[in-house]
């Protein structure tokens, strides 16, 4: 019972999405005036190709963390712009559990990106976790791992997070203030110190003069 209360509320979301005026079903609107094939069908053609392609295609990976990121991204921003705050909280929960999912990623893809049907089961993954119901992934990994783990260590986390804090301000004042003694203690070059003023000679006298001058001025005595 509580597998087909899931899969009518998936079916229930994708017709309110395709009866929705967005980039989507106005591409699907546009194929089903050009091809007579309904949205709908056409909407299931395109999620089956997708998930052969997650399975077998290049490039899986970028693929799966669009789907992972601009279906989320999208009615997060809507939720913004709501007045609404329940939409806010479960995107915001959504965005959590995705934050840590990649954290756990980042370790456990070395060991399981060659498994061939990896990002299909990502994809699957993300997909609960938005998916338009009150327990999906999200709800359910928050509330029994996040949220216990988060209530157990909040206390030690933010004395952590507020002594980093008070350490980083004071080694920034510290910086500060040595920069500014530097710039106070760095000598300024005063003005060039005057020249001292050349001594001029004094003037030759006449009893001075050079032994060749007086010896060129006397007449040669003849014998």
């Amino acid at each position: 019972m509580g597998l087909l209360t899931i899969l009518s509320s998936i079916k229930d979301r994708a017709d309110k999405f395709l009866n929705e005026k967005n980039v989507v079903t106005d591409f699907l609107g546009k194929l089903e005036e050009k091809t007579g094939i309904r949205k709908k069908i056409l909407a299931v053609g395109a999620v089956s190709l997708t998930g052969l392609y997650l399975v077998y295609g290049y490039g899986a990976a970028l693929l799966c963390n669009l789907i992972g990121f601009a279906y989320p991204a999208y009615y997060s921003v809507k939720a913004i712009e709501s007045l609404s705050k329940e939409d806010d909280t479960k995107w915001l929960t959504y965005w959590v559990v995705y934050g840590v999912f990649s954290l756990g990623e980042f370790f456990s893809d070395i060991f399981l990106y060659w498994f061939p049907f990896y990002y299909a089961f990502k994809c699957l993954f993300l997909l609960w976790c938005m998916a338009p119901m009150s327990w999906n992934g999200s709800q359910f990994i928050y509330n029994r791992v996040v949220r216990p783990a988060f209530l157990r260590h909040e206390a030690a986390v933010d004395s952590l997070v507020s002594d980093l804090g008070s350490r980083a301000m004071s080694a920034a004042e510290n910086l500060t203030r040595e920069g500014t003694d530097q710039n106070k203690n760095v000598v300024t070059p005063g003005p060039s110190a005057a020249q001292p003023e050349t001594k001029s000679l004094p003037a030759p006298s006449a009893a001075n003069v050079a032994p060749s001058e007086s010896s060129e001025e006397q007449p040669v005595r003849k014998p």
